[in-house]
């Protein structure tokens, strides 16, 4: 677990940072078992809560997840750089992940 140390005024500047850059790449990788599907969802509806300008991709293929280094799924690429794998995280750390 880890802790954020921002303001709320230097987290509302970092989401509009966010919302008004170039499109964000997510990819969820998993096999589509219950915890990937659950990690996709909630991906999804934290996009949405935040308004960031997201493309949102599930990735299956076994082979093309490994290509990423991830031994566990469900695991979260965003821009190419895995910020998550092995656990869907909470609804507070997965926001903070995708507004760093």
């Amino acid at each position: 677990m880890f802790v954020v140390l921002r303001n709320e005024k230097q987290k509302n500047q970092q989401i509009s940072r966010i919302k008004n850059s170039d499109k964000m790449e997510i990819k969820v990788l998993g096999t589509g078992c219950p915890k990937c599907n659950a990690l996709e969802k909630a991906t999804r509806d934290a996009v949405t809560e935040l308004g960031i300008n997201a493309n949102i991709e599930k990735e299956e293929d076994i082979v093309k997840i490994m290509e990423y280094g991830v031994m566990h799924t469900p695991a979260l690429i965003v821009d190419g750089k895995v910020v998550v794998s092995g656990r869907v995280p909470n609804e507070k750390d997965l926001k903070t992940l995708l507004t760093k």
